[in-house]
């Protein structure tokens, strides 16, 4: 097996069944990457994480530059497939739930948060790489929170401090004695839990796949070895399957996580609630 139990991948431990070792499970250790470059115990380190979220921003910048850099009246191949992406999130995301009037300045960010999760997401399936960057939670974390500070800021810019208070304990004083035990509840489900579910949705999802993936994969090679091959081959069908999968999933999750962000800014702008 490898020297380091964190980078150990299928193709790099000689065990298979029937050789008196145990099956390389995979577990938190699959999610751990010693440092490229710095000292991981000082905290101040770059990885293979920090260097697949730093590639894949290059790269959904570079596309829609080289898309864009020369727009055409009759677009080309390029230009044609960066526009029919925008105008995906743009019309059926952003519209649809913000309405056009009041969404048209927040296309930008929703498209920018959709690719660039995207992305980081797509890094599962991608040879070398093979390891989804929003499976690791700081990341999900991170854009839920810039999610989070513009909700809240949008509602009291929209509302005054009164009225973002109403919003976010969901007062009504129909509710009579009930009134403050709802407003508690509201409360702590707007400004705690609905944040905290949005960034753990992304990376429970991504979390989960890469694991799946990664268990099939060391699979098909550990029971490559006497009669164990006909599983190896089973185990093999089911790594393609769930790789085909996990390209549906990688862009399902990217798209839910912008149309949740959609839904807090339509909830913030919103007059009534």
């Amino acid at each position: 097996m490898s020297a380091d139990p964190t980078q150990v991948l299928a193709f790099e431990t000689d065990c298979h069944i029937f050789d008196g070792c145990g099956f390389p499970a995979p577990g938190l250790h699959s999610f751990l990457f010693e440092p490229l470059w710095g000292d991981g115990d000082s905290n101040v380190y770059f990885n293979k994480t920090m260097l697949l979220a730093l590639l894949g921003s290059i790269i959904v910048i570079g596309f829609f530059w080289a898309a864009f850099r020369k727009p055409k009246v009759v677009p080309g191949k390029l230009q044609m497939v960066a526009e029919a992406g925008y105008d995906f999130i743009r019309r059926g995301v952003v519209y649809e739930t913000i309405g056009k009037k009041e969404g048209e300045k927040y296309v930008p960010l929703i498209v920018s948060l959709f690719f660039f999760i995207w992305m980081m997401n797509l890094w599962s399936i991608i040879p070398v790489a093979q390891f989804p960057v929003t499976a690791i939670i700081a990341y999900p974390a991170v854009l839920a929170l810039i999610v989070y500070v513009l909700w809240v800021s949008l509602t009291f810019k929209r509302h005054g401090f009164v009225g973002a208070l109403k919003n976010f304990t969901g007062y009504d004083k129909s509710l009579g004695p009930v009134l403050p035990l709802a407003m508690f509840i509201e409360f702590l489900s707007n400004l705690i839990v609905r944040p905290f579910t949005h960034a753990v949705r992304l990376f429970a999802n991504m979390f989960a796949g890469h694991t799946l993936l990664l268990l099939f994969t060391i699979a098909s090679w550990y029971l490559l070895n006497g009669i164990g091959i006909a599983y190896a081959g089973v185990s093999f069908i089911m790594t393609l399957v769930m790789t085909a999968f996990e390209l549906f999933i990688q862009a399902l999750q990217a798209y839910v996580f912008v149309l949740l962000t959609c839904t807090f800014i339509q909830g913030a702008l919103a007059e009534h609630h």
